[in-house]
């Protein structure tokens, strides 16, 4: 970027010199605006990485055109093409649109694009780019998104170049109608309109491929991101529990999408509507077309480029004014959908409960209000929209007549010529075009800023439970791995989400190579201590220490089984293929679950399929497989019988020996399969306190 910065200053004094001792005020101004270029481009390197690929292009495509431009001033352009040429109105026009990128930087809300956008181009793992017809090689993932960009901006603007040529045909067409050149005619429509169409079109095929496959890769790395940051370090959990994000499901794939799509769909076609207002301008400025200011003689130059400028800038402004509510209303539905996709997701997941407790009417009332605040909202869209489109409509209606009405006279009176007024009025509609870009994309921008709004949160959301969970920056419950074989509560105190205390423990160790059962009334903080052991519980503080490099699985009452086949049911977390087809079936066999071993590779809903009492063994057979040093259980066994779970408890002991067990559970009979007893005390404060007991003295 430094070195880029130092040739677009060398061309802009170049053009300064050049400009000057040939009185050409093109050239000079083309070195002016590169002298901001330099500065901006030299700066450029502390801007984001998505807005930096923009500021390199501009500045590249400034020196390229530049130095064109200033070798055709001086006479070193090739005499046969003169006709390609470059203008000095061309590098300016780039040389505005890099000042442009970095000022925009400074803008709060282009400053939350691109921090979302940026990580993508800036990834370093590595891909495998199948771009036909290269062949399939490997490249870095941020590399390869930097190259499709690049290469898309440059196609759009020579998308623009081949625009403004086919205006000149226009004007050369009609022109020839109207003179009766029957060889002009047939000379533009075959030799003009024919080539650069065709290489229209080709562009815009080329242009698909390349950007489909931008976006679909763009996508998959957010998605994936936002994944991974969501299920890191129990991130997840903290977020359910502090309520921070509603809807993380919406968020990573519907927001994700929406906001890939809704960037390059700002980003490019903006890019695309900037070069042609400057293009066609160009157009409207040089007209001989000037209006006199009433009761003087002082005449408006570039009169129809002003009247284009000031009606749609006019025009955007009252759009903006009438749109601004939806923004608002626009996130506000993306939520209301979302709600009601979740309460039908709770719904499926407790089908039996539901169906057995006949919760079907009540079921039906959630979600008849739920939808109802969706058609609340959504009324208030729909009239938010229809005074938009009213608007929109008829500005649009207007346009078709408004430069003929301004060109009218001036044609009437012989001061232009059919052509010129065609091209004209066809270079008022790119102009006021370009102008209305936020006008005809105001709904799309109210979706995008809500898309912007959800993403920016959630990845807050993230920060605020990754910084809580253990080690974090904001965690105060300091889990550390230290040399011994026991795990020891130094103090811990630990609260509810809405900041009630509910444990305070200190001095308490779990001594290792037995079995502890911790009992206490139901909402003593039990499965918060418990959770708080496995560090996923956010809010509290304290000192806990666990014995180092030893491995800790915590079985929760209601063990979650994932979509898919039993072995992966099974095997879960880790990958369905890491255990045996033997060692499944034993620890089935050992669990009472052999009635299953044949249906291994069957995929199915196992949470519906298998009653709550076998959901419990699968999990313990998931412990047998995995052999945790440390084994928490929470109510684990609860959907057992005392004589299954007597068993349960000394088929654990047999088969991991070496494994430290510590149980949550009510009932009395599990005293005699446990060594110790932690026994939760209430205190004055309300608190409760797990203190080590004897087997005969807790009651």
């Amino acid at each position: 970027m430094r070195l880029l910065s130092f040739a677009v200053a060398a061309l802009a004094v170049i053009a300064l010199v050049v400009g000057q001792q040939s009185s050409s005020a093109g050239i000079l101004g083309l070195g002016a605006v590169g002298l901001l270029l330099a500065f901006a481009t030299f700066r450029a390197t502390e801007i984001s990485t998505f807005l930096k690929i923009f500021s390199v292009v501009f500045a590249v495509e400034y020196v390229a055109t530049g130095a064109g431009a200033v070798l055709a001033q001086v006479g070193f352009w090739p005499e046969g093409w003169q006709a390609i040429a470059p203008p000095a109105s061309l590098p300016t026009t780039i040389g505005v649109f890099g000042i442009l990128v970095y000022a925009i930087s400074f803008i709060p809300a282009i400053q939350r694009i691109a921090r979302l956008a940026s990580p993508y181009f800036e990834a370093p793992e590595s891909t495998t780019a199948n771009l036909w017809p290269v062949k399939p090689f490997r490249i870095g993932t941020g590399r390869l998104g930097i190259a499709l960009l690049v290469f898309l901006v440059v196609l759009n603007q020579l998308q623009v170049g081949i625009s403004l040529r086919l205006s000149f045909f226009n004007r050369d067409f009609y022109n020839a109608i109207q003179e009766k050149d029957a060889n002009g005619f047939w000379y533009q429509l075959i030799y003009v309109f024919s080539v650069w169409a065709a290489i229209a079109v080709i562009s815009n095929l080329i242009e698909i491929v390349a950007n489909y496959t931008l976006l679909i890769r763009w996508r998959r790395w957010m998605a994936e991101k936002f994944s991974g940051a969501w299920l890191n370090n129990a991130n997840h959990y903290r977020i359910s529990l502090a309520g921070t994000a509603d809807n993380p499901d919406q968020r990573i794939a519907e927001d994700t999408r929406a906001f890939v799509n809704q960037t390059y769909n700002f980003a490019l076609p903006l890019l695309t509507q900037v070069s042609t207002l400057v293009s066609f301008s160009i157009i409207l400025w040089s007209i001989p077309v000037a209006s006199v200011v009433p009761g003087t003689e002082i005449s408006i130059p570039g009169f129809i480029f002003w009247m284009a400028l000031i009606y749609s800038v006019a025009a955007t402004w009252i759009a903006h004014l009438i749109g601004r509510p939806m923004i608002g209303l626009e996130f506000e539905q993306e939520k209301r959908e979302a709600n009601f996709r979740y309460s039908l997701a709770r719904l499926r997941e407790y089908s039996e409960q539901i169906a057995l407790m006949r919760g079907e009417g009540s079921e039906q009332r959630h979600l008849s209000e739920r939808f109802g605040d969706i058609v609340t909202n959504f009324y208030r869209l729909v009239w938010a929209r229809v005074r938009l489109t009213t608007f929109t409509l008829s500005f649009a209606q207007a346009n078709v007549v408004v430069p003929y009405i301004l060109l009218a006279p001036h044609y009437f009176s012989g001061k232009i010529t059919l052509g010129i007024m065609t091209q004209v009025a066809s270079a008022f509609d790119r102009v006021q075009t370009a102008m209305s870009f936020f006008i005809d994309r105001y709904q799309s921008i109210a979706s995008y800023v809500a898309s912007i709004n959800r993403l920016t949160t959630f990845e807050a959301a993230i920060a605020q439970a990754q910084a809580q969970g253990a080690g974090g920056k904001d965690s105060a419950i300091d889990i550390a791995q230290k040399p011994g074989k026991d795990t020891t509560v130094e103090t811990l105190a630990l609260t509810l989400p809405n900041g009630k205390p509910i444990v305070n423990a200190s001095d308490l160790t779990l001594p290792a190579g037995l079995s502890t059962l911790v009992v206490g009334p139901s909402g003593s903080g039990k499965s918060t201590l418990f959770r708080a052991l496995a560090g996923i519980w956010p809010f509290g503080k304290g000192k806990v220490a666990t014995p180092e490099g030893q491995h800790m699985l915590l079985l929760p009452q209601r063990p979650y089984l994932p979509q898919g086949s039993l072995r992966a049911v099974l095997s879960y977390p880790a990958e369905p293929d890491a255990f045996s087809d033997a060692e499944i079936q034993a620890a089935m066999e050992k669990v009472k679950l052999g009635h299953l071993t044949d249906r291994l590779d069957e995929v199915d809903l196992w949470g519906q399929r298998l009653s709550g009492g076998e959901q419990q063994r699968l999990a313990v057979a998931r412990a047998l497989l995995a052999k945790p040093d440390w084994l928490f259980l929470d109510e684990a066994t609860a959907s057992l019988d005392e004589t299954l779970e007597n068993e349960i408890y000394a088929m654990i002991r047999r088969e991991l020996p070496q494994t430290s067990i510590v149980s949550i559970g009510h009932r009395s009979t599990l005293r005699a399969l446990h060594d110790g007893l932690v026994a939760m005390e209430k205190n004055a404060d309300g608190t409760f306190s797990p203190k080590a007991k004897a087997m005969a003295e807790a009651g």
